[in-house]
């Protein structure tokens, strides 16, 4: 499967990244002696399903590098807008495609093992989308006081990750539902004009099970979509507040003294 890497969006004065980052991409942020994007780049490279890698947002004279042909494109006006074009290079480049893995820039701990095992659990693909999400527990376990943001549902509190797999064989029916879905994620009353006040008051009561939020949400999309567990904490450990930016410094320091990725949660 081809990958797209999101790596648009530099921090601005009142983001917690910016006296970090500086004007400069939040991709290439330093992180144990490498850009934070290298550290995707050296997961999907080490990965047995992914061909080719293709980078949205940043030049080829980022130096980066990659053992697996690797082409760069500019970033677009939004995040959203970024995973579209990631969309369309991939299909436009293989025509016989029918899905594309999109990875955030800011999942530096993502392993080879987690890309894999995503890769492997959409290779008979039914659906249009699959959406991945991250238990707490397996959260906690790997990342003790990351202090992610959950969704509370009935047995299941859960994140999301930052690592999908999209199906490219033919345009969205409506561009405009995924846009709102972009610019909504993390503002709850852009969510709820989204799913509808309703459903979110269930979630918030704990009454939405997993099976019933999924329909709801691939309902509300028009999108034949599937939601997936990870046992990956990797996937959904972001890079969004200096807290998470020092916890990621430290843990792949010491995957470097080690030199032996984690494997899936039990």
């Amino acid at each position: 499967m081809d990958a797209f890497i999101a790596a648009g969006g530099i921090p601005m004065p009142g983001d917690p990244l910016y006296p970090f980052a500086q004007g400069k991409p939040k991709a290439l942020l330093e992180l144990a002696g490498k850009p934070m994007i290298q550290w995707v780049l050296d997961a999907l490279e080490g990965a047995r399903l992914v061909d080719r890698i293709v980078i949205v947002g940043l030049a080829e004279d980022a130096r980066l590098h990659c053992g697996k042909p690797l082409s760069f494109y500019p970033g677009r006006s939004g995040f959203f807008e970024n995973v579209m074009a990631g969309r369309h290079i991939i299909r436009e480049s293989n025509p016989e495609a029918a899905f594309a893995l999109a990875v955030s820039s800011d999942i530096p701990a993502v392993t080879p093992e987690a890309i894999d095992w995503l890769i492997s659990e959409t290779m008979n693909a039914a659906h249009e989308v699959y959406f991945v999400v991250v238990r707490k527990e397996v959260m906690e376990a790997a990342f003790p006081g990351a202090r992610r943001s959950y969704v509370h549902l009935k047995s299941l509190n859960l994140c999301s990750a930052d690592m999908h797999v999209l199906g490219i064989s033919r345009e969205p029916d409506s561009e405009d539902v995924w846009m709102r879905l972009a610019d909504a994620r993390k503002h709850v009353f852009r969510m709820a004009s989204l799913f509808g006040v309703g459903f979110l008051a269930r979630v918030a009561l704990r009454r939405v099970s997993l099976e019933k939020a999924e329909r709801h949400i691939c309902g509300r999309l028009g999108v034949n979509g599937r939601v997936l567990l990870s046992p990956y904490a990797e996937i959904g450990m972001d890079v969004d507040k200096p807290h998470q930016l020092e916890m990621l410094r430290i843990h792949l320091e010491k995957r470097k003294v080690q030199n032996v990725p984690p494997g899936p949660a039990q």
